[in-house]
């Protein structure tokens, strides 16, 4: 079946296949959260983003196979409801913003900077800190060396709109501002954006939006 990213709680996982790495995308109540379950295909390593509520929901599309790490994309409580739990089963790693860390309240194994490598088994996902939404939010990246990019942008992206920055000046034009050198900038328009809440977009489909978010402001 084709990938669409629409998924909702209490219903179906979707799996977006590609040639080295398998993405699963499940919803969790009751802030309807996105979580990503990362599989290298060569090593069948998984690494989960965002623990984000519902252990059980967590545990099982994790299954038998467990994780061997999990990635907070930043501190705000719906994206590790479910964190404590799923790290005392699984006994994975945990990873966050250096500068997010503090607010989350299971230990940070590994504080991640903008830039830093983490790994899945052979494939390699890149961290860009994206300042606004919180001070230190992370997105992910993997560029995929068989097609496009994939982005998991946490709550910093979505369809329609950078992250919520609370009709904040500085925090908006510091989030927007990042976004677009250290994604739009960089990445091409058939780049696959996963966010932290609701369906997928691509870069193409925001792109030509940029200008309307400057103007209004959020």
């Amino acid at each position: 079946m084709t990938y669409s990213g629409r998924v909702t709680v209490g219903g179906p996982a979707d799996v977006h296949e590609l040639k080295d790495l398998m993405i699963t995308k499940v919803a969790v109540g009751p802030m309807e959260n996105n979580a990503y379950l990362l599989r290298c295909r060569a090593t069948d390593e998984q690494l989960l983003i965002d623990a984000a509520n519902d252990a059980g929901t967590l545990l099982g599309m994790i299954g038998d196979d467990g994780i061997a790490s999990v990635v907070t994309t930043h501190r705000h409580g719906d994206h590790w409801q479910a964190l404590a739990e799923v790290v005392a089963a699984t006994g994975a790693r945990t990873y966050a913003g250096r500068y997010d860390a503090e607010g989350v309240p299971v230990p940070t194994d590994v504080l991640v900077d903008d830039g830093d490598v983490i790994r899945v088994g052979q494939v390699e996902l890149t961290a860009r800190r994206l300042v606004g939404h919180t001070p230190g939010s992370i997105a992910l990246v993997y560029d995929d060396p068989h097609g496009h990019p994939h982005a998991f942008t946490g709550d910093c992206l979505f369809p329609g709109g950078v992250g919520n920055t609370h009709k904040d000046p500085e925090a908006f034009a510091s989030l927007l501002h990042d976004v677009e050198s250290k994604i739009f900038d960089v990445l091409p328009d058939e780049t696959w954006v996963y966010p932290g809440h609701g369906n997928d977009t691509t870069l193409g489909t925001e792109r030509p939006h940029l200008p309307e978010w400057r103007a209004r402001g959020w």
